[in-house]
């Protein structure tokens, strides 16, 4: 979050970290602002985040918006606290983060107990954020991803580090009966079938999506007009090379 902070040549007086689960984000960012505020995310849907009406010049959030159920009104919300001209830069887990849990657990299910029940929350694609920035209001919108594949011994300690870290199944639509001893075998096989390296250590994907974007000012840039063009891209396709 620093190092991509420090591309931008700018100042920020008021800033707010929004759901961060720790002190490091805003710790590492004293140095960039005048003033850091934390923002802990509502524990109902309902209530709305405490910020005020274009108070702001940067809000940051990391690995926080991954929990949220409506995340176009915290998106909306976010772009409405900011000063025009401020920025909003966030990272959140998404795309295709634990496919490999989710494809065991749907495999082991349809063998063992003839049909499937959510294990693991859906989250949201690249494409998709994109577009929740560009209805929330936010100018040049950015967003990309960084993929980390980490390595367990075997699906049981991948599970045992989820639920360290408070990421456990929390869906309405989960099971509610006690998952069964085959049903776990059987998945941590196929896990360890379809995923495992030559060492016998089974990979873990986790892809941080990074979102980006400004409240509008006249002084950022904007798209030409339509047919407002100078040279014609065919005409210049079609010239011999020299």
């Amino acid at each position: 979050m620093a190092e991509r902070l420090h591309a931008v040549l700018r100042e920020f007086k008021n800033a707010a970290d929004v759901g961060t689960p720790n002190d490091r984000v805003s710790d590492a960012l004293l140095e960039r602002v005048d003033q850091l505020a934390r923002i802990d995310l509502p524990d109902l849907e309902s209530e709305p985040l405490q910020l005020q009406p274009e108070s702001l010049d940067l809000i940051l959030s990391a690995l926080a918006f991954q929990f949220i159920n409506d995340l176009p009104g915290v998106l909306a919300q976010i772009r409405r606290a900011l000063r025009p001209d401020g920025l909003f830069l966030a990272a959140m887990i998404g795309g295709d983060t634990l496919t490999e849990l989710r494809q065991s657990f749907a495999s082991a299910e349809a063998e063992c107990e003839g049909g499937v029940s959510p294990r693991v929350a859906p989250f949201a694609d690249l494409r998709d954020i994109g577009a929740l920035l560009q209805r929330a209001g936010f100018a040049l919108p950015v967003t990309d991803v960084d993929r980390i594949v980490v390595r367990y011994d075997d699906a049981f300690a991948l599970m045992q580090d989820l639920r360290r870290m408070g990421s456990t199944n929390i869906l309405v639509e989960r099971r509610r009966t006690p998952t069964r001893r085959a049903t776990m075998l059987r998945m941590a096989q196929i896990y360890r079938e379809r995923f495992a390296d030559a060492d016998g250590r089974i990979r873990a994907t986790f892809d941080v999506i990074w979102l980006s974007g400004w409240a509008p000012h006249g002084s950022q840039q904007k798209p030409l007009k339509p047919g407002s063009a100078q040279a014609s891209l065919a005409e210049a396709v079609k010239k011999p090379m020299k």
